[in-house]
């Protein structure tokens, strides 16, 4: 068989496009979060160096966000947010769920409200003196 007659598939690294698409602010964060674990293509835990083509199906944990995402592009080159984000196509119920999560975290932090100002020397001691409450 004629090695030029092989149709050239377009790929590149895992580590590389999750960069390119702004999933993470450095290479090197990409590929820590692919070592860890938080990366995920069909479903199996790849390696950084993990050839992407496009029609992939990716899963990325970034913080308490899960996107569930197939590849529509390829870049290694990271550009601004609106051509990043054409580089990949976000399923309806993952963008649901973020949505959904979102909405949780606010209403958990409705509760919450910060003081107006910073608090005087008497209230300082008054902290610094209940701080030891949690410990027992």
């Amino acid at each position: 068989m004629n090695p030029e007659a092989l149709p050239v598939v377009p790929s590149i690294r895992l580590d590389v496009w999750l960069w390119a698409a702004r999933f993470y602010k450095t290479r090197s964060l990409a590929k820590q979060a692919v070592d860890t674990g938080k990366v995920e293509v069909g479903g199996q835990r790849p390696k950084s160096s993990r050839a992407i083509r496009i029609g992939d199906a990716l899963r990325v944990q970034r913080g308490e966000e899960v996107f569930e995402i197939s590849v529509r592009g390829l870049s290694d080159m990271r550009g601004p947010a609106p051509v990043a984000q054409g580089l990949y196509e976000e399923s309806d119920a993952s963008r649901k769920a973020r949505q959904e999560m979102r909405l949780r975290r606010a209403a958990e932090r409705t509760g919450y409200q910060a003081p107006e100002h910073k608090p005087d020397k008497r209230a300082r001691r008054l902290i610094r003196a209940l701080g030891d409450i949690d410990a027992l």
